[in-house]
């Protein structure tokens, strides 16, 4: 007999989960349907190995966290895991600014910046974020550097709230390493300890010191008996025929499953396929995923708005460097962000609020910098190796050779003095996702936002000559975004949006949409905590007119 629910909730982000959680608290039966795998402490890849092995394809049999798209106008990162983007995204938790709650045409966004503090609030509860702490500030060179080049502009320095424990106890010192405490509720069942200032923050954390979604909202609706399956990749949503829908969804078996527990898996047979029905769905497949699968759904959802797909935005992502600065700033130390300088819609030569942080690497990634580095290095080195020859041509031998080892890989100015530079900020959400076959693609044209990207450039390159280096960005790099947001836009009707001010979908009773995809416009910092709210916000009224 097929499974009823009263509501199934498609993918684990931001906004799954909070949603998940929220419904199952308030006594609703919910089944969270998540395509990717379950990543407790420790699993995480490291090896370079295992980094090729993390990418999404199930198509080739690989069922990673990474999951790369490459569009005819832009690429997209996004994930694929129990907790989504929360896995591999840098912690930051910002609220949107109050007066950027605006349309292009400057009408004001269904919901106000008023009319979601209160859920910024509950949501900031659950996942505690804190401000970097002062006393490893003094541990890291990066977030130092960058509070002197923000006093020197004339700008304040933000340290950025984290989704980190970097103390076992709330009101604790911070401490590396430190053991949390248990939670028996917790989905992985595994230790976890306190921030060890390792910059792997966005390969995820093998040390459970992120609050990620899996160690907090999805742990409380699993608490509260909601039903978690992962390896379940949703691809039909249709009417039932009796007030609610049916969701098809793909088992991955085989080999994706090694390692699962059986408790976060569809137990129930072999079958590559089954299908469950509720009388809510809610899509949180992020906004990639979301607007893929209902555009492939069209037919069985004919209701939905001619505007899907409209709106999509890059959220202004832009990763540029200081390049070579006489500093120390040794950016594998720290989390990859600690802090952040914005420039509001007033102090912006666009108009268009933005913001740039400082970033960091695993300290494997020192080493590609370090590439940079080889051809000098050797060069300055010569006339060591050529003393170090001599020596062994005259029949001389020095068996410490520490110091002509030590001359050949240098001290490194490129991996030792350079940052990487994140900006992003409110760019015009002028793209579309679309169907070309069966494959999503979407249009996009980086000229619409240029006045952003160059605000943005010329912000970095005066934060990199503070530091004493040159900038240097990468070949299209605001063709790259980590924030795709839009194509279900919230609005007042049909014709202008695909979802109202309380995430359901216009034409299709019963259908909610909650994760980056509701946004109608960019949200400019970085969007996890707004997604996060307004799920928050959609869930209280699922739960008052009740399953």
């Amino acid at each position: 007999m097929t499974e009823r629910f009263d509501a199934v909730v498609i993918g684990s982000g931001f906004g799954g989960a909070v949603t998940a959680a929220r419904l199952a608290a308030a006594g609703w039966s919910v089944l969270v349907l998540e395509r990717g795998r379950p990543y407790p402490p420790g699993s995480f890849p490291r090896s370079p190995a295992q980094v090729a092995a993390a990418f999404w394809d199930p198509s080739a049999g690989r069922h990673g966290m990474f999951d790369i798209w490459s569009f005819s106008g832009v690429n997209a990162v996004t994930a694929s895991g129990l907790g989504g983007g929360s896995l591999i995204y840098a912690n930051v938790l910002l609220r949107k600014p109050p007066e950027t709650f605006v349309g292009e045409d400057g009408t004001p966004w269904p919901v106000g910046y008023d009319e979601l503090v209160d859920h910024y609030e509950r949501v900031e509860d659950v996942i505690r974020p804190v401000p970097y702490p002062a006393a490893h500030e003094a541990r890291t060179p990066k977030t130092r550097a960058m509070r002197r080049a923000a006093a020197a502009l004339g700008r304040e320095w933000e340290s950025s709230p984290l989704a980190v424990a970097f103390a076992a106890a709330d009101d604790g010192p911070p401490g590396l390493g430190d053991p949390l405490p248990d939670d028996e509720h917790n989905v992985h069942g595994a230790a976890r300890t306190t921030c060890r200032l390792c910059g792997e923050c966005d390969l995820g954390c093998n040390f459970g010191a992120k609050q990620t979604l899996d160690h907090t909202y999805l742990s409380r609706a699993g608490r509260d008996g909601a039903v978690l399956r992962t390896l379940c990749e949703a691809m039909v949503i249709a009417r039932d025929g009796d007030g609610g829908y049916a969701v098809t969804y793909r088992r991955h078996l085989g080999d994706a499953r090694d390692g699962v527990t059986e408790t976060l898996l569809d137990g129930d047979g072999d079958a590559p396929t089954a299908t469950v029905r509720a009388k809510h769905v809610v899509v949180s497949a992020g906004t990639v995923g979301t607007a893929r699968l209902l555009l492939r759904n069209r037919a069985g959802l004919p209701g939905l708005s001619a505007r899907l797909g409209e709106g999509f935005s890059s959220n202004g992502d832009l990763l540029t460097f200081a390049w070579r600065t006489p500093r120390e700033l040794d950016m594998s130390t720290g989390p990859v962000i600690t802090g952040s300088m914005r420039w509001s819609d007033a102090e912006s030569p666009s108009g268009r609020m933005f913001q740039v942080q400082d970033a960091g690497v695993p300290a494997i990634g020192e080493w590609f910098f370090h590439a940079f580095d080889i051809p000098a290095t050797t060069w300055g080195a010569r006339r060591i190796i050529m003393k170090w020859i001599a020596r062994r041509l005259r029949g001389r031998r020095d068996t410490s050779i520490g110091t002509e080892l030590s001359a050949l890989i240098g001290r490194g100015p490129v991996s030792t003095g350079s940052l990487p530079l994140l900006g992003m900020g409110r760019d015009v959400p002028g793209g579309r996702l679309y169907l070309r076959g069966s494959d999503l693609d979407c249009d996009w044209d980086e000229r619409d936002s240029e006045q952003v990207f160059d605000a943005i450039v010329d912000a970095s390159r005066g934060i990199a000559r503070e530091l004493g280096g040159e900038l240097r960005r990468v070949p299209l790099a605001h063709l790259i975004t980590v924030h795709p947001l839009g194509g279900c836009a919230m609005a007042g009707d049909p014709r202008t949006g695909v979802v109202d001010a309380h995430g359901r979908v216009f034409g299709e009773p019963g259908l909610h949409v909650a994760d980056g995809s509701v946004m109608p416009g960019p949200v400019g910092p970085n969007p996890s905590l707004t997604i996060a709210a307004l799920a928050d916000r959609f869930a209280d009224a699922m739960i008052e007119a009740g399953p």
